[in-house]
C-alpha cells in the first residue's frame, strides 16, 4: 500500500472515530452544533423561526431566532452561516449533528488532498500525519465546532500563498469572515508575501462582496456586531488569564465560576476581575501589534517567506489565544495551520513545537470534555492540567517570537518556499 493510501485510510479512521466519540464523551462536546448552529441556520430557512421541543411540555414549539447577523447582532461574522446552511443538505438523511460531521470531513478531505498531493513530499506527508494525530488528541471539539471549518480553509490558503496568492488570500479572507482568528494568518501573509497587493486585493474582494450582501439584506447595522460582542465578554474559565482565579477558587478563596446564559459559556468572578476584563483587549492588541511589527522589521531586512511566515503566523495565532480573555477549548485547533505549514517547509526545525502542540491538544481534551464539570468546581486535577496547558501555550508563544527574532535575510540559507508549490 502506498504512503498516500495509508494516509487516506488513517484520515477515514480518525474522522470516523472522533465523530463517534462526540456521542460517547461527557459534557456535550457536540452541544454547539445542535444548541446553536442548528436553530440559527434552521431559522434562516424558515422565516426566522425554528421548531424545537418545549422544555416544559416536550411538545413542538416555534421559537423565534430571527436572522442572525442581519436582523440581530451576532457573535460570529456573517459568512459563518454558510457551513451551517450547507449542513442541511445532509441533515434530511442523518439529522443535523452527524450532518455537521460530514460537512467538516468533506472540507477536511479537500484540504487533505491539496496537502498530500501525490504523496511524494516527505514534508507534506509529515504535515498530514501531524494534522491527523492532532485531531485524535484534541477529540470531538476538533470537529464539532465552527473553528473546524476554518482550519482546512486556512491550510489551503497558506499552501497557495506563494504559487497562487490571489486564491490563497481569498480563502483566508473567507475563513476570517467565518471566524475572526484567520485574520492572524492574513496579517502574516501581508507581511511575509512579496506580492502584498494581491493579498490585499483578495481580502478586499471577499470583504466588499460580503458587506454588500449584508447591506442589501438590510443588515448594515449589524455588519460588524461580532466585534462588539467579543470585546464585551468576561473572563472565560479556560482562558490563560483565568488560571489565577481557578487556583484561588481551588484553594478556598473568593473566586468562583458562573454560567453566562447569554453566551452559553462559563466565566470566572473574583478579585479585581472587572479591571482585568477591561485591560485584556488592549493587552491583546498590543501583543499582536508587537509581533506584527517584529515580523515587518524582518521582512524589511529581506527575510524570505519560507523563513518568516510560519513562525510569524504561529506567533500571531498563539498571541490571539494566550492573551485572549475568552479561550474556548476549540481555539487550540487554530495552531494546526501554522504548524502544518512549518512542517511542510522545514520539518527538522518544527518537530519540537509540533510535539508541544500535540501535548497541548491532549491536555485540552482532558479538560474538555473529559473533566469539564470538575474544572467548573475547581477540583485539583483539571486545574493542574489546565495550568500546564496554559503554561505550554505561553512557552509556545515565546518560542515563536524567539524564532522570528532569529530570522535573517536571504543571504543565509533558508527553507525554500518551492515546497508549497502545488
Amino acid at each position: 500500500m502506498s504512503k498516500r493510501a495509508v494516509l487516506w485510510v488513517a484520515f477515514l479512521i480518525v474522522h470516523l472515530g472522533v465523530s463517534v466519540l462526540g456521542w460517547i464523551m461527557p459534557n456535550e462536546p457536540m452541544g454547539d452544533v445542535y444548541r446553536v448552529y442548528e436553530p440559527w441556520s434552521g431559522a434562516f430557512l424558515n422565516g426566522g423561526y425554528f421548531t424545537q421541543p418545549d422544555p416544559m411540555t416536550g411538545q413542538p414549539k416555534d421559537n423565534y431566532y430571527g436572522f442572525v447577523g442581519i436582523t440581530d447582532s451576532w457573535v460570529y461574522p456573517q459568512l459563518a452561516l454558510l457551513p451551517m446552511l450547507f449542513t442541511w443538505l445532509f441533515a434530511w438523511a442523518v439529522s443535523y449533528t452527524p450532518a455537521w460531521a460530514i460537512t467538516v470531513a468533506l472540507l477536511d478531505a479537500v484540504a487533505f488532498a491539496v496537502l498530500v498531493g501525490r504523496g511524494r513530499s516527505t514534508g507534506r506527508n509529515v504535515g498530514a500525519w501531524f494534522w491527523l494525530v492532532f485531531i485524535a488528541l484534541m477529540g470531538p471539539v476538533a470537529l464539532y465546532r465552527l473553528d473546524a471549518i476554518t482550519v482546512p480553509l486556512g491550510i489551503m490558503g497558506c499552501l497557495w500563498l506563494v504559487g497562487r496568492p490571489w486564491l490563497g488570500s481569498i480563502l483566508l479572507a473567507v475563513a476570517t469572515w467565518i471566524k475572526v482568528w484567520p485574520a492572524a494568518l492574513l496579517a502574516a501573509a501581508l507581511i511575509a508575501v512579496r506580492r502584498r497587493m494581491v493579498v490585499i486585493g483578495g481580502a478586499l474582494l471577499v470583504s466588499v462582496a460580503t458587506l454588500a450582501v449584508v447591506f442589501v439584506a438590510g443588515g448594515g447595522r449589524y455588519a460588524f456586531g461580532f466585534i462588539g460582542d467579543q470585546t464585551g465578554r468576561g473572563l472565560q474559565v479556560e482562558s490563560p488569564v483565568s488560571t489565577f482565579y481557578l487556583w484561588d477558587a481551588m484553594l478556598g478563596g473568593s473566586s468562583q465560576v458562573f454560567y453566562n446564559p447569554d453566551l452559553l459559556t462559563f466565566e470566572v468572578l473574583g478579585p479585581f476581575v472587572d479591571p482585568v476584563i477591561d485591560i485584556m483587549t488592549p493587552i491583546l492588541a498590543i501583543g499582536v501589534g508587537a509581533v506584527a511589527l517584529l515580523g515587518a522589521y524582518k521582512a524589511w531586512r529581506g527575510a524570505s517567506f519560507a523563513a518568516l511566515f510560519p513562525p510569524l503566523a504561529l506567533a500571531l495565532v498563539t498571541a490571539f489565544i494566550a492573551l485572549n480573555k475568552v479561550g474556548s477549548p476549540q481555539y487550540i485547533v487554530w495552531l494546526v495551520v501554522p504548524l502544518v505549514i512549518g512542517l511542510v517547509l522545514d520539518r527538522r526545525r518544527w518537530w519540537g513545537p509540533g510535539i508541544l502542540v500535540l501535548v497541548i491538544a491532549a491536555c485540552t481534551q482532558i479538560i474538555y470534555p473529559l473533566t469539564y464539570f470538575d474544572l467548573l468546581v475547581a477540583l485539583p486535577f483539571p486545574v493542574i492540567v489546565i495550568t500546564v496547558r496554559n503554561a505550554l501555550l505561553i512557552a509556545l508563544a515565546i518560542w515563536s517570537v524567539v524564532l522570528i527574532a532569529k530570522v535573517r535575510g536571504q543571504r543565509r540559507a533558508v527553507p525554500r518556499a518551492a515546497a508549497l508549490a502545488t
